[in-house]
Parts: structure tokens; C-alpha cells; sequence
């Protein structure tokens, strides 16, 4: 059975996912593999588990050939460049084996205003876990709270650190006039916003449909991101009031904290879980016990046909009238 990202179990697994950098990456007569120069005399060979792998990270210094990419292909492994740690998303290569499973359901509750503000309120309270919203709340008061809550955040984290008041200003063209703070957020920011839409492109979903953010190609990478800011960029950047580098600080910082965040996994069951309210097949809970069980509970049908009356129908089945 092919490798899917049809749950998050996949990324949990040690062989489903791999991050690689400075190596070459070829195929031969055995399989895939990542050449490591050892030494100007020696080349080590580590064989990459293509058939068991669901996502390929591709870091710095990394090239790949034409046929190594045919075979993940084959295998239907997703394809990712990204940067060092796996902390930036360039580009992704999705095999065409990848379910539309979560696409559809992105695109059904994106297309719903009732299920899109729905989704809105439920991952504001996923940030905001006191929350007590009133009834039949807007969009618009949403957003008005969200901003007035990260401003008090902000002005604890500030006045943890010593700082004095603090706002948030991103610039792009007034770069280099702001403060480190400013600067460490921004660059932490674009590392976390690399991490989401890796894990976005694994489950074959589309960075540009947003509930909260729109008008941009990453505006669900920004919604979910936004879920995860509060424990993982605003922390570092405060603590980087001083720096005289803060970008590169906050880069490497944020490298080391997310090994032991743990945060892909994460994001991908917090997708699922905003996409399928109410179930509980993407807890954590119900994927205890055994591989059997877990395998069955992950075979889903990955083809099917549309049908405006019936949903879905069985794909490979011939339906003409008498057909057999």
C-alpha cells in the first residue's frame, strides 16, 4: 500500500518523514540514495526507505536527480524543498497517489460562511483558551478581540523583559530602522510559516484558502500559524531585545526550540481536527493499539466519484444500465 498523509500517524512514525541537507541524492541499481563525501577519498551511501517514506524534506546543499525523483514519485512520496532545518518551505512536489481526503474537506467548510466562521471561532479559541465569546459573534468582532488580546500579550512579554512599550511593526521597507524585536519576529515568523506550509503541502491541502486571512497564496499558512506564535516566535523575539543580530539569533533559536516542540505532528493533527469537528479519528487517543488496527482505521478509499445526488460513489465500477 502506498505511504499516505491521509492522518497525522504518518508524521509520528519514524520512517514518514526525512529531512536531508548536504548530501546528493541519486538513484542506482538498488534504490535511492544519499551520497555523504566523508572525505576527498571516501563516499558514504545511506539508502532512503522511499516505499515507507510519506514526505522528503530537501534542506541546503542538497541535489537530487531526475530518476531519484521519479521513483519517490513512483512511491508516492511528497516532495518538499525547504531550508535549514526544515524551517523554510521554497517549493513542493505532491504525487499524483496524494487523496483529495482534506483538500475537499478545506474546500467544503472554506465555501460554507456558516462552517468558515465556525472554523474562525474555533481556532480563536484554540489560541485563547478562557475565551467566552457572546452569541452569534462576527467576524469582524473576532478579529477586533484577537488584536486586543496579542496587544496585552504584548505589553506582559515587554514588560517581562524590560523593554517599555512595545508595537508591532512590520515594514519591509524600512527594514533596517527596526527595532530587534521587530526584526527577530519577522525572521522567526517566516521560519514558522515554512514549517506550516510544509505539513499543508503534505496533506495535499491549499496554502491560498484562509478563514481568517485572505487575498494572498499563504492565507491558511497564516491562519494556522497564528495558532502557534504565542509559545514558539513571541518568546524568542522578546528575549532578543538586545541582540546585535537579532535575525539570525531568532533563526537558530527557533531551529533549536522546534525539536523539542515537536511541531509538526502537531500542526497537521490541529488541521485535521479544525477540518473534522466533533471526531475523534485524528486524536491522538483513538490511534492506540495495534499496527492491524491502525492500518485498517487508515485504508481509505483514495479514488472516487462525484455524484450531486449521492455524494460519492466507488470509483471502478462500471454503471451503465445492465453493465457487469
Amino acid at each position: 500500500m502506498l505511504p499516505r498523509v491521509a492522518d497525522f500517524l504518518s508524521f509520528l512514525c519514524p520512517l514518514s518523514s526525512l529531512y536531508l541537507d548536504m548530501v546528493r541524492v541519486v538513484q542506482d541499481d538498488t534504490g535511492v540514495c544519499a551520497q555523504i563525501q566523508a572525505d576527498p577519498q571516501r563516499t558514504d551511501l545511506v539508502y532512503v526507505p522511499t516505499a515507507a517514506l510519506s514526505c522528503l524534506l530537501l534542506g541546503p546543499g542538497v541535489s537530487i536527480t531526475t530518476p531519484a525523483l521519479t521513483t519517490l514519485a513512483r512511491h508516492g512520496t511528497s516532495v518538499v524543498c525547504v531550508g535549514a532545518g526544515g524551517v523554510r518551505a521554497y517549493a513542493g512536489i505532491l504525487p499524483d497517489s496524494l487523496t483529495t481526503h482534506w483538500l475537499e474537506q478545506q474546500v467544503t467548510c472554506w465555501s460554507d460562511p456558516a462552517k468558515r466562521l465556525d472554523i474562525a471561532i474555533r481556532m480563536y479559541k484554540r489560541r485563547f483558551k478562557d475565551a467566552d465569546l457572546p452569541q452569534n459573534v462576527t467576524l469582524d468582532q473576532l478579529r477586533g478581540m484577537e488584536g486586543q488580546r496579542m496587544k496585552a500579550f504584548y505589553k506582559i512579554l515587554a514588560e517581562q523583559h524590560g523593554i517599555g512599550r512595545f508595537r508591532r511593526n512590520y515594514r519591509p521597507d524600512q527594514w533596517n530602522s527596526q527595532d530587534p524585536v521587530n526584526l527577530a519576529l519577522s525572521a522567526a515568523n517566516t521560519c514558522l510559516y515554512g514549517i506550516v506550509h510544509a505539513a499543508l503541502l503534505a496533506l495535499g491541502l491549499s496554502p491560498a484558502l484562509g478563514f481568517l486571512h485572505a487575498g494572498t497564496q499563504h492565507a491558511f499558512v497564516y491562519d494556522i500559524a497564528d495558532l502557534y506564535k504565542a509559545e514558539t516566535t513571541l518568546p524568542i523575539a522578546f528575549a532578543l531585545h538586545n541582540s546585535t543580530n537579532p535575525e539570525q539569533e531568532a533563526r537558530r533559536r527557533f531551529r533549536e526550540d522546534l525539536r523539542l516542540l515537536r511541531l509538526l505532528p502537531r500542526i497537521v493533527r490541529d488541521v485535521q481536527n479544525l477540518l473534522t469537528p466533533g471526531t475523534n479519528a485524528v486524536n491522538a487517543e483513538a490511534w492506540e493499539g495495534d499496527e492491524e488496527e491502525r492500518s485498517e482505521r487508515r485504508d481509505t478509499q483514495m479514488v472516487h466519484l462525484w455524484n450531486p445526488k449521492a455524494d460519492v460513489l466507488p470509483a471502478g465500477v462500471n454503471y451503465a444500465a445492465g453493465g457487469d
